[in-house]
């Protein structure tokens, strides 16, 4: 599977994993996140929760989006996060982080599943605001 390669549409409830860089914006994380959906052909209506790594814990735009929406919001420390078996860990990323995955492994954990469920392994996008998102999908299982 291609990084944007993914299955037909079905009604599976999703888990949005998200990597972004601090102080990014609302509307960032919002067209990286629909654009993501698009490549999966799936809907906002589908997501049931967003994750992501503790320390962003604080950022604004992430409690605003899951506020917004009425999504559940799950963190994850670096060490969890670290455990989870990913197709693309970074050594960047653990450099900044402790874990070499933050939106593909936080989508995983909050989904309950495995790799074989990832929709959406990485979609990066560097918003107006010249910060960047990192959006992963995985399918949730019932």
């Amino acid at each position: 599977m291609t990084l944007y390669e993914c299955t037909g549409m079905n009604e599976s409830a999703l888990a949005i994993g998200i990597g972004c860089d601090r102080g990014v914006l609302l509307t960032t994380i919002e067209t990286a996140l629909d654009r993501a959906l698009v490549l999966c052909n799936r809907e906002r209506r589908q997501i049931a929760v967003l994750a992501s790594i503790d320390l962003k814990r604080d950022e604004i735009a992430l409690l605003e989006l899951a506020r917004m929406h009425g999504w559940s919001l799950q963190f994850y420390p670096a060490q969890a996060l670290a455990q989870v078996v990913v197709p693309n860990p970074s050594e960047t990323v653990r450099r900044y982080t402790g874990t070499p995955a933050v939106a593909e492994a936080a989508a995983l954990l909050a989904a309950g599943t495995t790799a074989s469920d990832l929709l959406i392994e990485k979609f990066k996008l560097k918003g107006e605001d010249g910060r960047n998102v990192t959006i992963s999908i995985a399918r949730m299982r019932n």
